[in-house]
């Protein structure tokens, strides 16, 4: 509830001003049957037809105001929603693409995805309807009893009765419903995980034929939401029907209790039509808190989810940079004895405990790049490849151990400058929705000779000179209307035309044909000489004359050195060069 506090504090002003209307409005409501009790009672007997006309003429006048008013009331109420919960998504946007490697594993993308939507929503609904029947609500449900007391207070007494139990069911029903609610927003995440991934793997679905097994999978997690959410709905549900029977059986004695008054000439019979209104009011006043505490239970637990985000702490700061603690060495990028587990940061985030049998992924990962000089590195899927190039990157810190870029901790650069020296294609690369340009560029201060520069280093000038619109051909969502290579060479091209200080290339060639491959080794070694290359390949042609080569195994480095040497040095890697080079005998 703080968070939804928080935001609505910058619209006090529209949300004051909808709060007046709504008060006016709501007491507007309750001098309408106390116009029609005195029609009723005083200006009737008289027998003056035209006061009759003039008071009920009043009625509309109030009536008209009222509605006018609240509808005004309403389309403020709106637009502070709409508002504050522009400003909510948009800081929860940013807060989630500056969140550290570890912070979004432990989350997970399908969760950011629902706090980002359908956890928004909810509380976008409570911020409008706080404001809407926040005041109306209240002002039905105790000026309505006001008003009772004043024109017979043994009627109202009925009504003093009722209230407490009324809310005293309310206050024990929302305090079951926010983890009720908490956990259908947690299935709710489960349903977004599946559904994303079988939108993503659509064609491997499609190709194995898995279509029934991936619908029973989406249909079990569906019923499990389902399943969460009639149980809230019903918890949050059950105060209606109970406080319907008591205001009926409050309506009831109104009505009795009253006839008997009127039949003693106790009070006039507009009393009883007015205490019948009010008592509608009162009603509608009680169902509204009712709906307000239900909206309250699911809002409170979806900010509770968002804030969660909000608030994460910054788990990378930047360290000072002391001269005197640079490494004594000429190396571009050194490894220090790195080790690496990935569990270990979930730990530190969620608190859970990894287990101590949980490995490492990397384990004293030692080894120095010069300047200019390229690094190949190679190994079974899962031996830590990438996670090498993340921890150069600072998507995650080592756990023990020293990255260093120039002799200085990564950790000691700010995140945009650390960046700007890389270019790079990571696996699974995305292409956007957008032009060639745009797709290259990347909001990047690029030329035109800059990006035809590096279409012609990636080899895909060719192919953008084979389309009518050049650079701003439009690629569709995730480059569906390119081909693998196109794709490739598209990213590949993003990657040098910053002209980085460091590329890195993690599996960016695999859906080229080795000519174009070894084309591309090529123009890279020619057109950017000095620039550190690393480049993590499946291939040993990719890599073979690359300065030196990691061979990975486990999160171990078992050879190191160029091609010649690991030859003579590594039996794994000479076995995957006879194995791919067609040399076995």
């Amino acid at each position: 509830m703080k968070l939804i506090i928080r935001y609505m504090k910058a619209c006090i002003g529209r949300i004051c001003a909808s709060v007046t209307m709504k008060s006016l409005g709501s007491l507007g409501e309750l001098m309408i049957p106390y116009i029609l009790e005195h029609i009723i009672d005083n200006v009737v007997p008289t027998k003056n037809v035209g006061m009759v006309f003039a008071w009920g003429f009043c009625m509309i006048i109030a009536a008209y105001l009222v509605r006018t008013v609240n509808i005004k009331a309403n389309h403020v109420a709106i637009s502070v929603g709409r508002d504050c919960i522009r400003k909510l998504r948009y800081d929860l946007y940013q807060k989630t693409i500056h969140l550290s490697g570890a912070q979004f594993d432990a989350i997970g993308l399908p969760s950011l995805t629902s706090r980002m939507t359908s956890d928004s929503y909810n509380v976008q609904n409570f911020m409008v309807t706080i404001q809407a029947m926040g005041i109306r609500a209240p002002v039905m449900l105790f000026g309505g009893i006001i008003v009772t007391m004043i024109m017979d207070p043994a009627l109202s007494a009925i009504l003093c009765v009722m209230v407490p139990i009324l809310g005293t069911i309310i206050f024990v029903v929302t305090r079951h419903g926010i983890p009720l609610y908490d956990k259908v927003q947690r299935s709710m995440d489960q349903v977004v995980r599946v559904m994303r991934e079988n939108i993503t793997g659509i064609r491997v679905v499609k190709a194995l034929s898995k279509e029934e097994y991936e619908k029973n999978r989406f249909n079990e997690a569906n019923s499990t939401m389902t399943s969460n959410d009639i149980k809230a709905s019903i918890t949050m549900a059950s105060p209606g029907p109970i406080m319907q029977l008591f205001l009926n059986i409050g309506l009831t004695l109104v009505v009795i209790i009253g006839a008997h008054r009127v039949n003693g000439g106790q009070i006039k019979p507009g009393v009883i039509l007015a205490f019948l209104t009010y008592f509608n009011m009162i009603m509608m006043g009680v169902m509204g808190l009712n709906r307000i505490f239900m909206m309250a239970s699911k809002a409170t637990a979806s900010a509770d989810r968002i804030d969660l985000v909000l608030q994460a702490p910054n788990d990378q700061p930047i360290l000072p940079f002391v001269e005197e603690e640079r490494l004594d060495t000429d190396a571009h990028i050194t490894f220090d004895h790195v080790d690496f587990n990935y569990h270990r940061h979930e730990e530190e985030y969620t608190g859970k405990f990894a287990g101590e049998e949980e490995e490492n992924c990397l384990n004293d990962i030692h080894f120095e790049i010069r300047h200019g000089d390229s690094l190949g590195i190679i190994g079974a899927t899962g031996s830590g490849k990438t996670t090498i190039i993340s921890l150069l990157m600072r998507f995650y810190d080592c756990n023990n151990g020293g990255v260093y870029i120039d002799g200085r901790d990564v950790r000691t650069y700010e995140k945009d400058e650390l960046h700007k020296k890389f270019g790079v294609v990571l696996q699974n690369d995305t292409i956007f929705n957008d032009t060639l340009r745009e797709n290259i560029s990347f909001g990047r201060d690029v030329t035109e000779e800059d990006l035809w520069h590096a279409a012609r280093v990636a080899n895909l000038a060719d192919f953008v000179e084979t389309l009518d619109d050049k650079f701003d051909h439009m690629a569709d969502i995730k480059g569906a209307n390119l081909s693998g290579g196109q794709k490739q060479r598209t990213l590949i091209s993003r990657a040098v035309v910053s002209k980085p200080e460091i590329l890195i290339l993690d599996d960016s060639s695999s859906a080229l044909d080795y000519k174009t491959d070894a084309a591309l080794r090529k123009a890279i070694e020619q057109d950017y000489g000095d620039t550190t290359m690393i480049m993590i390949a499946q291939r040993v042609s990719s890599i073979m004359n690359l300065t030196n080569i990691i061979v990975l195994d486990n999160g171990r480095i078992i050879g190191y050195g160029n091609h010649g040497h690991l030859m003579e040095t590594c039996p794994t890697y000479s076995d995957i060069y006879h194995s791919q080079m067609g040399e076995i005998d």
